[in-house]
């Protein structure tokens, strides 16, 4: 190791990593070391690390005012322990799954210094040592092969100067060739792992020799500035744009970009073609999923009724009769126009009678025996269509039976639906894949009925389903608008239909008995202090809820001091302190108690984006902790847990398809880029009982007053319309 002139030298043994930092390496480690006779604090940085290794560090001595005399390492190797004692603490340190302290004793016992050799050789003599059975010594061979390429890449990775938290996903991704797949490419990093961004990714490639005016470069730009596009909702953007982005990202000249862009175009990776009269270009999958999307619809559209030709004037009353109610006009209309129709849209908002009028269709629909299939994007969604209509409902992924080995869904073309007619609730959130992989699976013969909200936010993936279907103008849509005497006695649909109007939310004064507040705060401090003190004290007081369960703080962004990142840890702290068994990994600390989100879909574990769950154990040995998602406990190991953040707060775009009993919102003009009035209105009409705003005025009146929603790239209304 070299050492600049003024750097002291260290070497020694780890007794205690006393502080990690996944995300970029920074240690600090309680040190046994030569010629000290008491332990020394050391802090650096390093790939990984754990008790038991040997450290070689360059730095200089500091005395830090807080915590004393420390070793301030610029430099930091690690060896592999030698001794017994560094042994047993190596593999006692838990990186190892299947090996905590107590077997890491009784393994140095049996085999002495010679455990690695032993592991690594002859893993049968492990069987030797009491409590070794079959299922933990194969669970400790597995974990250290896995360890040794997971050290690997995090070395390759440091060297490179990225976050080494994302190694275990790397090599789950990669196995264990990941090195030389990456060294060839690098950009597969930003393409398959999340976590890791394009610049990142980018600075790998220019280590390794992969020149800025590439064309391997130029393409993988290109793909990214598209995969950015696609986040945002678009399937595609307008050529002039792309090439502009692109450059302006690479900082290379136009002409490099357009060459790449011209050679994807013609292997096909990438799709040019007209939209609006613009040119563009489109991921070939999501332009492919449009023009099947609007085909499917067509198709369906044409055939047969399933129930054949029903006298409405008839069903109608005898409904009614079934019910013991009268529906409106409105409703009857709704009714008479879904009845004739083989694909209808039914849309509206809060209050205004969409559940009955499905409930009134499904009646009616039942005297003829039909087939019928429930579905909705989300399980809260699903849960609820059951509990309004006593059938039983999927999510659309259990509804597909996705396959984890095809990494597909099982329902498709060759192995279709088994129904008469399907009806999709929360249709609003449908983004084009999921949409396309739906109608490849609906029977050619089946019917299809669209339920959505489209004043509520646009699905969070590309495109705009519901939107364009319904401005095609080619299929039936009922539009409910009158809201029904039960649910106007509500100030929360009262007010959800007043902000969708563009007009300021009546306010009720806090003594007056109401389900919708505004609590004035001028500063993000006061804000989090009045959204603590709500949620943990005054609402569970006043209305007899469980704040864990029953309340949900809804943020308009996840960043900022009233942010939902922020007001989890927040929250955490008053509602479900940490414990000492826990864990830390990206970013944040759990324990059991703590409520959880998924924030991607994990298809392996049936467990989807939005879904929240609460931790219900940590097992420190076997490096897991088990979720309990609505009754299923579901393991996650703790290197899988950037799938999953705190959730005591969360964004309004996670909270669609769910209603919570009472629902806490932060508006303040910190907020600004996201106070659209949509968002607050999605917001709003995930509160069944209880909707309490706190926050700014003006933030409150910029959210009400901002209609313009950004316009999406996709072309599914004009494959519609042809």
């Amino acid at each position: 190791m070299h050492a600049s002139s003024n750097s002291d030298l260290l070497s020694g043994l780890v007794e205690r990593v006393t502080y990690y930092n996944t995300e970029n390496g920074y240690c600090v480690l309680r040190v046994k070391a030569e010629k000290h006779k008491d332990l020394i604090t050391v802090v650096g940085h390093a790939s990984m690390i754990s008790a038991g290794e040997f450290i070689q560090a360059s730095g200089i001595w500091i005395n830090d005012k807080n915590y004393g005399p420390q070793f301030k390492a610029n430099h930091l190797n690690t060896v592999a322990p030698t001794t017994e004692e560094g042994i047993e603490k190596y593999l006692g340190s838990g990186m190892i799954k299947g090996i905590g302290p107590i077997y890491a004793k009784k393994l140095v016992k049996a085999f002495g210094a010679e455990v690695f050799n032993v592991i690594e050789s002859t893993p049968n003599l492990l069987r030797k040592v009491e409590g070794i059975g079959q299922h933990r010594m194969s669970m400790i061979i597995r974990a250290w092969s896995d360890q040794k390429v997971i050290r690997e890449i995090m070395v390759f990775l440091y060297q490179h100067g990225i976050s080494t938290a994302r190694a275990v996903r790397i090599y789950k991704t990669f196995g264990a060739d990941a090195i030389g797949v990456i060294q060839k490419d690098p950009y597969c990093l930003a393409r398959e792992i999340r976590g890791i961004g394009f610049k990142s990714a980018d600075q790998i490639a220019q280590k390794v020799g992969i020149a800025k005016d590439s064309p391997l470069r130029a393409r993988a730009g290109i793909s990214h500035i598209l995969l950015e596009a696609t986040d945002e909702g678009h399937c595609g953007l307008p050529i002039e744009t792309l090439i502009l982005s692109t450059s302006q990202a690479l900082e290379v000249e136009k002409e490099i970009i357009k060459a790449a862009l011209e050679n994807e175009l013609t292997t096909g990776e990438l799709v040019g073609d007209n939209l609006n009269g613009e040119p563009c270009v489109f991921f070939k999958g999501l332009y492919l999923a449009e023009t099947l999307i609007a085909k499917s619809l067509k198709k369906l559209l044409k055939g047969n009724l399933p129930w054949g030709i029903l006298e409405t004037d008839k069903a109608i009353p005898w409904v009614e009769e079934q019910f013991s109610l009268k529906l409106a006009d409105s409703q009857k209309e709704a009714l008479n126009l879904i009845l004739q129709s083989k694909v209808s849209i039914v849309t509206g908002g809060p209050g205004v009678g969409k559940t009955t009028l499905i409930k009134s269709f499904l009646t009616i629909l039942a005297t003829k025996h039909m087939e019928i299939l429930l579905t909705a994007p989300t399980g809260r969604a699903a849960k609820r269509m059951l509990e309004t209509t006593g059938m039983n409902a999927k999510t659309i992924h259990r509804l597909l039976e996705f396959d984890p080995e095809k990494h597909d869904f099982k329902r498709n073309a060759d192995n279709p639906l088994e129904c008469h007619l399907l009806v999709v609730d929360e249709t609003s959130m449908l983004d084009v894949p999921l949409m396309n992989s739906l109608l490849k699976a609906l029977p050619r013969d089946a019917a299809l009925i669209l339920v959505g909200d489209i004043d509520q936010l646009p699905s969070v993936g590309p495109g705009s389903v519901l939107e364009s279907i319904i401005d095609s103008n080619v299929f039936p849509v009922a539009r409910l608008t009158e809201i029904f005497r039960q649910a106007a006695q509500s100030q929360i649909v009262l007010n959800a239909h007043r902000i969708n109007q563009g007009q300021m939310p009546i306010i009720s004064s806090r003594e007056e008995t109401s389900d919708f507040y505004f609590i004035e705060s001028e500063t993000p401090e006061d804000c989090k202090g009045k959204i603590l003190e709500l949620v943990k004290n005054r609402i569970p007081k006043a209305f007899k809820v469980d704040p864990l369960t029953e309340i949900q703080v809804l943020c308009p962004m996840n960043r900022g001091g009233v942010g939902a990142r922020s007001l989890n840890i927040e929250l955490q702290k008053v509602l479900s302190p940490l414990t000492p068994n826990k864990v830390e990994r990206f970013g944040s600390s759990y324990s059991v108690g703590d409520k959880a989100m998924q924030i991607t879909n994990n298809y392996d574990k049936d467990v989807y984006n939005g879904d929240i769950g609460y931790i219900k154990e940590v097992r420190q040995e076997e490096q897991e902790l088990l979720i309990d998602f609505e009754g299923r406990l579901i393991p996650y190991d703790f290197n899988e847990l950037d799938e999953i953040v705190l959730a005591y707060a969360i964004s309004i775009h996670k909270s669609q398809g769910s209603e919570y009993p009472v629902i806490v919102i932060p508006l303040m003009m910190q907020h600004y880029p996201m106070l659209k009035r949509n968002l607050l209105y999605t917001g709003i009409t995930r509160g069944k009982k209880l909707v309490i705003l706190v926050g700014q005025k003006k933030a409150l009146a910029m959210a009400v007053k901002d209609k313009n929603t950004k316009k999406r790239y996709t072309k599914l209304k004009e494959w519609l319309v042809i």
